[in-house]
C-alpha cells in the first residue's frame, strides 16, 4: 500500500517508519489512522523485517497527538457509534504494535503528546533526544485522562503515582525527567538520535532471530500473567523450544 501520511524505509532487516505530517508536528488525522492500522497489520506477517524503528518526520517533533482540525471529520459523523468505531481504530494500533513479531524502538524528538505518547509507550525500547517531552494530552483536550493503552502501560513503566500525575494533570515530562523515572531508556543529542536508534537495532539483529521474537512474546505475556509460576512456564517453554531448535541444527550440520 502506498501511504500519504507515513514514510516507510527498509534498511536490510531494519524497518524505519516515520510519521510523515511534519507541517502538523505529525498529528494523527483519519488518513494516518487508517494507514497505521494497515501498516501494523502488514508487519504481523513480515518475518524478513526483524526490528522496527519509529520516528517523527521533520524537525518539530515525534507526534503531537490527534489533529484537532480533523477531529470532527469522523467517518459516519458525530454519533456514539461512529466515535466508538473510531476509538477502536486508535486502540487497535496499540494492540497490533504489541502483537507484531518485531521489537520496536521509538526515537523521540520534540513532543510525544496524546497518541504520540501512546505510540511511544507501546514500543519495546524508547530513545529520546534532549529536547523531547511527553504529555498525556488527553485530559488537556477535555476527554478522559487515560487513552490508547496509557492506563495499561504507563503505571507499569513509571509507577502508579507518576502515571496518575501525568494522566490527571497533562503536564509535560521532559527528557531528563523521563529518563530518571524510566519512561525512556537513553537520552541523546538530537543529531545523534537516529544513529543511536540504528545502533540499537543492529545490536538486536545480532541476537538469535527466534529468541528475540520469543523474548517479545514472553515480555508481552509477563504484562498479563498473574504469578511468577505462570511467567516461568512461558519462559521455560520458549527456552526449550529455542535450545531444541539449535541442537537439531547442530546435529544436521554434523550429519551433513
Amino acid at each position: 500500500m502506498s501511504y500519504q501520511t507515513l514514510l516507510y524505509e527498509v534498511e536490510g532487516e531494519i524497518g524505519i517508519l516515520s510519521y510523515n505530517r511534519p507541517e502538523k508536528v505529525n498529528a494523527v488525522n483519519y488518513q494516518m489512522l487508517s494507514e497505521l492500522n494497515d501498516f501494523w497489520q502488514e508487519r504481523q506477517r513480515d518475518f524478513d523485517t526483524r526490528v522496527i524503528v519509529i520516528r517523527g518526520a521533520g524537525e518539530k517533533g515525534f507526534c503531537s497527538g490527534l489533529d484537532l482540525n480533523d477531529a470532527t471529520n469522523i467517518p459516519g459523523g458525530l454519533t456514539a457509534e461512529s466515535i466508538y468505531n473510531s476509538q477502536r481504530e486508535f486502540s487497535n494500533i496499540i494492540r497490533l504494535m504489541r502483537s507484531c513479531p518485531q521489537p520496536i524502538i521509538a526515537a523521540v524528538h520534540g513532543p510525544a503528546m496524546g497518541a504520540g505518547l501512546s505510540f511511544a509507550l507501546a514500543t519495546d525500547i524508547r530513545l529520546a533526544s534532549e529536547d523531547a517531552f511527553f504529555v498525556a494530552q488527553y485530559i488537556n483536550i477535555n476527554t478522559g485522562g487515560a487513552d490508547m493503552g496509557s492506563s495499561y502501560f504507563l503505571w507499569r513503566i513509571v509507577g502508579w503515582g507518576r502515571a496518575a500525575e501525568m494522566c490527571m494533570t497533562g503536564d509535560r515530562v521532559y527528557a531528563e525527567e523521563a529518563y530518571r523515572i524510566g519512561l525512556v531508556n537513553h537520552v541523546y543529542k538530537r543529531e545523534e538520535l537516529m544513529d543511536q536508534a540504528r545502533a540499537m537495532a543492529k545490536n538486536l539483529l545480532s541476537k538469535n532471530k527466534l529468541g528475540l521474537r520469543l523474548t517479545k512474546d514472553a515480555l508481552n505475556a509477563g504484562l498479563n500473567l498473574a504469578s511468577l509460576e505462570e511467567a516461568n512456564k512461558v519462559e521455560d517453554r520458549n527456552q526449550a523450544y529455542i535450545i531444541t531448535g539449535g541442537l537439531l541444527q547442530a546435529l544436521q550440520a554434523q550429519q551433513g
